[in-house]
């Protein structure tokens, strides 16, 4: 047995020094250097990333990065700030995405757990035989009992790394989960920051249509004043009723949009639709913001947004699957053993010579497959390069969302500035010309086109501040900020998830955000159970940070035309 053991030992070391075997992707010396694991080592794939901003030049851009992670508190609207809060603790998809990091952490330690032996079980049995007497040498007992108790097992050893490898993969979707909780987390903060400035710009759309139909309503009185007295034509009072009728329509309309504002409010506080205004409240007007936007550089893109982050998860998952795929071109070295006792007497099981054993070391190798395991390592990279193009597509949209919402927060404000001079222009032509129609000077076409314009440009106007407010929701949303909320409370819903952190990151700062506001909408009576409870920091790919990089995406493992080493 010694010498069997120096004999292997010997084997091994020439084997490791002479590079002499083959591991698809690399020799038996890589092989060792990966810590005995077949199969690539990951290396998170190059990403294209603007070194700057196209609009960095603007004063209105900042790169300090204090308000990103409770970016919605530059509102300075503590109604704002309860409904993050509300949609925080009650929110269902939110709670769906817990759900699956439990569930990912669970495959986590189905994977650990087959690094042990992957089959034990107890067993035992009784049994009574009966055996024939006319056959040649018949047996002396005819009838006898037997009594079976023990344990069986098999291990599978982890030789090629095959195991580990899972373990690699289910760790790396344990993480994607994490990220795509916070990528949920992202959506959700600026999905219900965005209704709740749409409808406070319908809130303000219906003042100002409803002031300019009081307005209109005047110049009809005065229109219809005068047609009594027969100083004008039918036509001043027909002009007028067609003008304000038109502008008493646009009400409902606004109305039936500001509801379901409200409503999709409802549905993101994980509650039924219900009237919101007493909630609310009433005429607090469009959300001021803020001239300047705190947009970092480009290159935070990679680390700081959620889905980049998933995407780049779901690369290193599929690596791992990689090494999975090339161990199966390998022996699988397995021990088998049952230990028991046996006797015909129940009363002699636990006496001395009634224990029973076996132990079978052996190996299986999958031969004559027809090329079906070296397609399979094929498949795997493939769908390894797939997630690498999609994580690399993936910045690139995030630096466009990025640009178009920069541009659309900083070119708003320069349509709002234009559209209040012009509206202010408006109201005081309108003034003049109402004096005017009175005095008889103009007849009524010159009051319902300057009040038409008015009613436009003042619907334009609200229009043109909500679309800042929106602009700089997008701006947030589309630079990853706000899932660092999670970091500073846990809502309610459990332990706080710690997000994987890449290299040479740093973990943002929960303190530095706004004072919690108290919910105005109570958690219902009966909320479902706490979707994400216990959850916990998720582990990082351990080869992460040390591993070799991989070779250029289109590079396979094993390349066209070599077959397997068996």
């Amino acid at each position: 047995m010694r010498n069997a053991s120096r004999l292997s030992v010997l084997a091994l070391t020439v084997v490791y020094f002479t590079g002499c075997c083959y591991v698809p992707g690399g020799s038996c010396r890589d092989w060792v250097h990966n810590g005995f694991k077949v199969g690539p080592n990951y290396c998170r794939p190059a990403a294209p990333v603007a070194s700057e901003w196209i609009d960095y030049g603007n004063a209105n851009l900042k790169s300090d990065e204090r308000h990103l992670c409770a970016w919605w508190s530059v509102f300075n609207d503590p109604v704002l700030n309860s409904l993050v809060q509300t949609a925080y603790q009650q929110n269902l998809t939110l709670r769906q995405a817990g759900a699956r990091i439990i569930e990912a952490r669970a495959q986590l330690g189905i994977a650990q757990g087959n690094l042990f032996p992957q089959d034990q079980f107890a067993f035992g049995e009784y049994s009574r035989v009966k055996l024939s007497q006319n056959v040649a040498n018949p047996p002396a007992v005819a009838w006898f009992s037997e009594w079976t108790f023990g344990f069986t097992g098999s291990w599978e050893l982890d030789f090629w790394g095959r195991y580990r490898r899972a373990i690699e993969a289910a760790d790396a979707e344990l993480d994607a989960s994490v990220e795509n909780y916070d990528d949920v987390l992202v959506i959700l903060i600026s999905d219900v920051a965005s209704n709740y400035v749409q409808y406070r710009t319908f809130e303000q759309r219906i003042v100002y249509a409803r002031a300019n139909a009081q307005t209109q309503k005047g110049a009809f009185d005065i229109a219809t004043d005068k047609f009594q007295h027969g100083a004008t034509t039918e036509r001043d009072t027909t002009q007028a009723k067609q003008l304000y009728e038109q502008t008493e329509a646009l009400i409902p309309v606004l109305e039936i949009s500001k509801r379901q504002a409200a409503n999709r409010i409802c549905t993101l506080l994980g509650m039924p639709p219900r009237d919101l205004d007493p909630i609310l409240g009433q005429g607090t007007g469009v959300p001021v913001v803020p001239a300047e936007v705190v947009v970092g550089v480009p290159a935070d893109l990679v680390r700081r947004r959620p889905d980049v982050r998933r995407a780049e998860r779901e690369v290193a998952a599929q690596s791992a699957r990689i090494g999975v795929a090339v161990s199966d071109l390998y022996p699988h070295l397995s021990v088998l053993g049952t230990i028991g006792i046996e006797a015909e007497q129940f009363g002699d099981l636990f006496k001395t010579g009634s224990m029973i054993g076996e132990i079978s070391p052996g190996f299986r190798w999958d031969i004559l497959n027809y090329g079906r395991l070296v397609n399979n390592v094929r498949v795997q990279d493939a769908r390894f390069q797939l997630l690498a193009y999609t994580y690399q597509e993936r910045v690139l949209t995030a630096g466009r969302e990025a640009e178009d919402a920069i541009i659309s927060f900083l070119k708003s404000q320069e349509q709002v500035r234009h559209l209040e001079s012009g509206t202010n222009a408006a109201v005081r032509t309108v003034e003049i010309t109402r004096d005017q129609y009175s005095e008889g000077a103009v007849d009524f076409t010159a009051v319902f086109v300057f009040e038409s314009d008015l009613t436009t440009q003042q619907d334009q106007l609200a229009l043109a501040q909500g679309n800042i407010a929106l602009g700089l929701i997008s701006v947030y949303r589309a630079l990853g900020g706000g899932w660092q909320i999670r970091l500073g409370q846990d809502g309610g819903n459990g332990e706080i998830i710690q997000p994987p952190v890449w290299e040479g990151e740093e973990v943002p700062n929960p303190t530095e955000k706004s004072d919690v506001e108290t919910p105005l909408i109570p958690p219902p009576a009966a909320a479902p159970p706490d979707a994400n409870a216990g959850l916990i920091q998720s582990p990082q790919d351990a080869d992460a940070s040390t591993a070799s990089p991989l070779p250029r995406p289109l590079e396979p493992a094993i390349p066209p035309g070599e077959s397997s080493p068996k």
